[in-house]
């Protein structure tokens, strides 16, 4: 069935016609009044061509005077807090809705021979600048520079801030990552303003004339030329017109689409990848090559870095780990897992980091002088740079020449398994290849402290499997500590040699993943690995759930008020449809609510108004017998010795 288009309301489409025939119909009168028989004898006039090559002239210096003075200053607004930004934005604004022939004279009264600087300038420079080409350039400039301004701060808010952080995590200074990052990524957006200053130079009329005054071959410039013939020679006057309003046109199709977009920095989710990803790079990552073992003719650096840090602000903890040591840092979203990796690359204000490094303490060095590497979620490839150029990025700004920075980041790229891809742009790799690049540009750095935002949470499960399989191998001859956030148990206890558990910024639990395992002292984390998990305060017989359901028993109870966890195994959940009259001291009546398959096991959710919410793992057959479907009600059993009762 054909779906209906809305309907445009009369009373908004009506007015919106008009304002188009508004705009549209002095367009009209200049092509209609146009005399086009006689345009070109009336653009290749002496005066008409002398106006247009100072116009030219004057708009170019004007450009490149607005490149230089407005790109600091569009930086400056969009990556910096500081008093008085409000004003300074308004100042910016200000030519822009101030009349022409006011900003003329406001510029007189700065730099005229009577003005504020003016005297200054011709006393010690000898430099005049009204009724002087270098006025008229300083006049289109006042007027021009805030498009290019506004029009770059624009682009530079829009583009995700994970590039410039991770470019300073790989060693570039501020200066290398706005110069080899910022720039390039935001350059559509800097193409637009440029484009949008220039023909605004061009244009320029009154403040022009108020402060250059209209001197043939010096100040007059083509609309000024376009002032005197409307005068004498209205035909002229509207060629040359036309030949701006050309101009005009020209430089906005230009703008329309390509240059006017987002920039291409602004870093999508990997889900958001086009289903056809894979496909379109002709090497897929189950169709890569395998991969290969650990080159010996890769250099790496030989120390031993331990890690020891004191982390105050929404994260408050003490960390320490030998050389080595793989952390995976697991907690339910908002407990600060990434404020925590910030905080060590020094990138929050929400929390400090007191950090030593193989006993060296960094704390007071900026984020591309720490040797800390950080692949976020995404990967945060440069989309301008190729695999290999991405990858060589932290080598060259350490200084490494760039032939052998190639061939290093080659190396690493084949070591990871996506050598053959070296030349591929980041939108022409897969999730997978996309985050074994980011995993080879980190590694490549050599950094002391690795630290891994959930480097494989995008990837599915035969590509996770594979790069879990690749990282594990390259982080057992890892000097330093690698950091691992993950919700992925699996990675938890395959990857890592402890685990952090974190709740509200606090250290919950920091243990070996067996440890953390047995006895989860996090509900969220008893839940990861597939665990019942019941918050309450300890009794004499077991523990009293928070909700202030029915006392749970446990065979070996705590010491009666401590906060504890009642941890119990889905398998040792056993379901009836009448009430059991055996062995368990734990029965509750409850609603079967969800029922999901898990390999050859079936996991069965009840819920109940005596207990807390059970998951119970049965076989298929089991849940036959039973005739389990959802909003049955069954009897969940438990036994005493199957209630682990851990201390939070």
């Amino acid at each position: 069935m054909r779906r209906l288009a809305p309907r445009t309301p009369v009373a908004l489409a009506l007015p919106a016609l008009a304002a188009v025939a508004f705009l549209l119909l002095p367009l009209v009168g200049v092509l209609s009044r146009t005399s086009w028989g006689d345009v070109g004898a009336h653009l290749g006039t002496p005066e008409a061509v002398e106006a247009l090559k100072l116009s030219l002239v004057v708009s170019f210096w004007s450009l490149g005077l607005s490149l230089l003075l407005g790109v600091p200053l569009a930086w400056l607004l969009a990556r910096v807090s500081f008093p008085g930004k409000a004003l300074v934005r308004s100042l910016v604004l200000l030519p822009m809705v101030l009349p022409p022939t006011v900003g003329g004279v406001a510029l007189l009264l700065a730099f005229g021979r009577r003005g504020v600087l003016g005297p200054w300038l011709e006393d010690w420079f000898g430099v005049t600048l009204p009724f002087h080409t270098s006025g008229a350039v300083v006049a289109a400039t006042f007027v021009a520079m805030p498009f290019l301004v506004i029009t770059l701060e624009g682009a530079l808010v829009g583009l995700d801030r994970r590039y410039e952080e991770t470019a300073a995590s790989l060693g570039a200074s501020p200066f290398r990552v706005f110069r080899t990052v910022t720039l390039p990524i935001v350059a559509p957006g800097l193409v637009a303003g440029a484009a949008l200053t220039w023909a605004r130079a061009l244009g320029e009329f009154g403040a022009t004339i108020t402060f250059a005054g209209n001197l043939p071959g010096r100040t007059q410039t083509l609309p000024l030329q376009v002032y005197l013939l409307l005068q004498e020679q209205p035909e002229a006057a509207t060629s040359v017109s036309l030949l701006l309003l050309a101009v005009a046109m020209a430089v906005l199709v230009a703008l329309r689409g390509r240059w006017s977009a987002a920039p291409r920095g602004h870093a999508p989710a990997a889900t958001d990848r086009r289903p056809d990803a894979d496909a379109r790079t002709g090497a897929d990552d189950r169709t890569a090559p395998p991969l290969p073992e650990p080159a010996a003719d890769v250099p790496g650096d030989s120390g031993r870095w331990a890690l020891h840090a004191e982390v105050t602000g929404f994260a408050d903890l003490v960390l320490e780990a030998p050389p080595g040591t793989t952390v995976a840092v697991v907690g339910p979203n908002g407990a600060g897992k990434t404020t925590l990796l910030r905080a060590l690359l020094a990138l929050t204000d929400r929390a400090h980091a007191r950090l030593a490094l193989g006993g060296t303490d960094v704390t007071g060095l900026l984020p591309h002088r720490r040797a800390v590497a950080w692949v976020p979620q995404d990967g945060a490839l440069f989309p301008h740079l190729t695999a290999l150029a991405n990858t060589a990025y932290g080598p060259r700004a350490h200084g490494v020449p760039r032939g052998e920075a190639a061939k290093d980041a080659q190396r690493w790229l084949d070591r990871l398994g996506v050598g053959h891809l070296a030349h591929r742009r980041p939108a022409q790799l897969s999730g997978g290849q996309a985050q074994r690049v980011a995993l080879a540009r980190a590694l490549a750095t050599r950094p002391r402290l690795l630290l891994l935002d959930e480097p494989l949470a995008a990837l599915d499960q035969t590509t996770r499997a594979r790069v879990r399989h690749t990282l594990r191998r390259h982080l057992d001859g890892f000097g330093g500590v690698c950091l691992i956030v993950t919700h992925d148990p699996v990675e938890a206890v395959s990857l890592a040699d402890r685990v952090l558990v974190l709740e509200a910024g606090r250290a919950l639990q920091y243990a070996s993943p067996a440890e953390v395992t047995r006895h989860p002292r996090s509900p969220w984390v008893a839940r990861m690995l597939g665990r019942n998990a019941w918050p309450g305060t300890a009794t004499a017989d077991g523990l009293a759930p928070s909700d202030g359901t029915t006392t749970v028993v446990a065979a070996e109870p705590l010491p009666v008020g401590t906060d504890a966890l009642a941890i119990i195994a889905p398998e040792a959940v056993s379901l009836h449809r009448d009430r059991p009259t055996g062995s368990p001291r734990n029965v509750w009546p409850g609603t079967v609510r969800e029922i999901t398959a898990v390999g050859s096991r079936m996991r069965v959710l009840i819920t109940s108004d005596e207990a807390p919410d059970l998951v119970a793992e049965i076989t298929p057959a089991a849940a036959a017998d039973l005739g389990l479907a959802d909003g049955a009600a069954v009897f969940t059993g438990v036994k005493a010795t199957e209630v682990a009762l851990v201390p939070r």
